[in-house]
């Protein structure tokens, strides 16, 4: 079944320009558009998508707002905000509002269709640009249970707590169903995002995160 996926955007090209990039996958379908946040309520509740792609400066209410009242009818509802602004606050604040991602416009095609399908698979998908801008922060307790909310895959927290328990990365491949090479490239991943540098400090994170 393709990813059922509604547009809402106040810019026409900006709705046509993201239809015509959907409709090239397969597994994609866009069911309809909107251009402002009552028109997004009102074809959510019409049309059931799977997903909304969503702006975060439409009128009357920006994104936000909008995302927020679709998530209290719609727990379910997949929401990718797909924005121009480069802004941390409105990325903290779109997370919080239940946004499972924050692309930005000038991104790739072909990293708005990765998110898309990232999102799809209960992933979080956070523009590279963002996932920088968040790890120049000074790296306290806080901030890293914010960063595993805003930048960990669910297979890297995986990962993550079996690693914690003690874990090798053989013994992961065999319970997760990877090859070994993924579950490196995964560790890896977690190093670099975390701004961790040994197995220790990963334990130490997951503690501190409960994540055991």
């Amino acid at each position: 079944m393709p990813i059922r996926i509604l547009i809402a955007d106040d810019h026409a090209v900006v709705r046509s320009g993201l239809r015509a990039l959907l409709r090239a996958d397969p597994d994609l379908e866009v069911v309809d558009e909107a251009k402002d946040g009552m028109e997004t309520l009102r074809l959510v509740e019409m049309l059931h998508p799977d997903m909304v792609l969503l702006d975060i400066t439409m009128p009357p209410e920006n994104g936000i707002k909008t995302a927020k009242q679709l998530k209290e009818k719609h727990p379910e509802l997949i929401v990718l905000f797909l924005t121009m602004h480069e802004d941390e606050s409105l990325l903290h604040e779109a997370l919080r509002a239940g946004g499972a991602g924050y692309v930005i416009k000038r991104a790739d095609e072909s990293e708005i269709i990765q998110a898309i399908h990232a999102v799809s698979h209960g992933d979080i998908y956070v523009h590279p640009a963002m996932t920088r801008a968040l790890l120049h922060q000074p790296v306290t307790t806080e901030h890293r249970r914010g960063l595993q909310a805003v930048v960990l895959t669910r297979r890297e927290l995986d990962v993550l707590r079996l690693l914690a328990k003690g874990n090798t990365n053989r013994q992961i491949a065999g319970l997760l169903g990877l090859s070994m090479r993924t579950v490196e490239n995964h560790r890896a991943n977690l190093m670099g995002k975390l701004g961790l540098v040994s197995r220790v400090e990963l334990v130490n994170y997951a503690e501190e995160n409960n994540l055991l």
